[in-house]
């Protein structure tokens, strides 16, 4: 009796704390919210060191912060959210810890697909980016299957940047742009309409400066699924993007608590939201201008 009145005491306190949470949010609406936040979740391996917790305890923790900021996100109406979850780079740390990573990423994975998960709780599409050719065979077919379970999913979009550095993604969509213009050229001058793109001509510098122009670079990039990111949240204390988002962050909001990404909270969410709020209109006249 007393564990049962227990229970209720505690889902009457989380349904009123939840009720809170909704009600700021409607009143933090009354400014611009922000359509794309992003997230570099960093201090989970020193979370774990500090807390004296077993190795990759640390990023279990962490995946439990990831889905409050997302409750939070979806709750307030941001459309579009980005996590950094594996660089490239992360592939050269100790083989024996890239497997233990790859294999919660792989438990979590699966997880997002379960009917009661929060991507289908809040309809939520998920995209995941980046090079996934680097990525082990199970692995890469879990992110294949989640992203085909949520394709119809159309309430918010998560995205999540995994074998993903933004040098990478910036050389493939270059490299792309090129093979697409040159198929093109290819096709044009079998039918004799891209003649002057081969001949000497008055315009023919400019012809060939302009072939690939910064929107064909643009629609190859990994994360053209999203508009850019209007914040930037990297956790530790950090102000470096560590090769994340480089072509997409010019005019987003930074915010860099110095909690540990295990310890980030409501607080520091709403904080985020209230300092972007306080900068919108410097950020929009700066992205108007570019």
């Amino acid at each position: 009796m007393e564990k049962s009145n227990g229970n209720k005491a505690t889902q009457i306190f989380w349904s009123i704390v939840s009720f809170l949470r909704r009600c700021l949010f409607l009143v933090i609406s009354v400014r611009p919210i922000p359509h794309h936040i992003a997230f570099i979740m960093d201090g989970n391996r020193r979370y774990a060191k500090k807390r004296k917790l077993k190795e990759g305890d640390g990023h279990r923790v962490g995946f439990l912060a990831l889905m409050s900021m997302l409750k939070y996100c979806y709750e307030l109406g941001v459309r579009y959210v980005t996590i950094y979850a594996f660089s490239i780079d992360n592939f050269k740390m100790d083989p024996e810890e890239v497997q233990s990573l790859m294999d919660l990423i792989q438990e979590k994975i699966e997880g997002l697909i379960k009917e009661e998960s929060i991507v289908n709780r809040y309809g939520i599409k998920v995209h995941f980016i980046g090079n996934l050719k680097l990525l082990s065979e199970p692995v890469r077919l879990a992110a294949e299957r989640a992203m085909e379970a949520t394709a119809n999913n159309s309430r918010g979009v998560l995205s999540i940047c995994i074998a993903y550095t933004s040098t990478d993604e910036i050389v493939h969509a270059v490299q792309e742009s090129c093979e697409e213009k040159s198929d093109e050229i290819s096709v044009m001058n079998a039918s004799g309409a891209g003649y002057g793109l081969l001949q000497l001509g008055g315009n023919e510098k400019e012809e060939r400066e302009n072939i690939v122009k910064l929107t064909d670079i643009e629609k190859h990039m990994y994360m053209a699924v999203a508009p850019d990111p209007d914040i930037l949240i990297r956790t530790s204390g950090e102000t470096r993007l560590s090769n994340f988002l480089l072509w997409q962050s010019a005019h987003c909001y930074l915010y860099s608590p110095s909690v540990l990404w295990p310890e980030i909270g409501f607080r520091h969410f709403a904080w985020a939201i209230l300092s972007f709020q306080r900068s919108y209109f410097y950020l929009d006249r700066k992205r108007k201008q570019s």
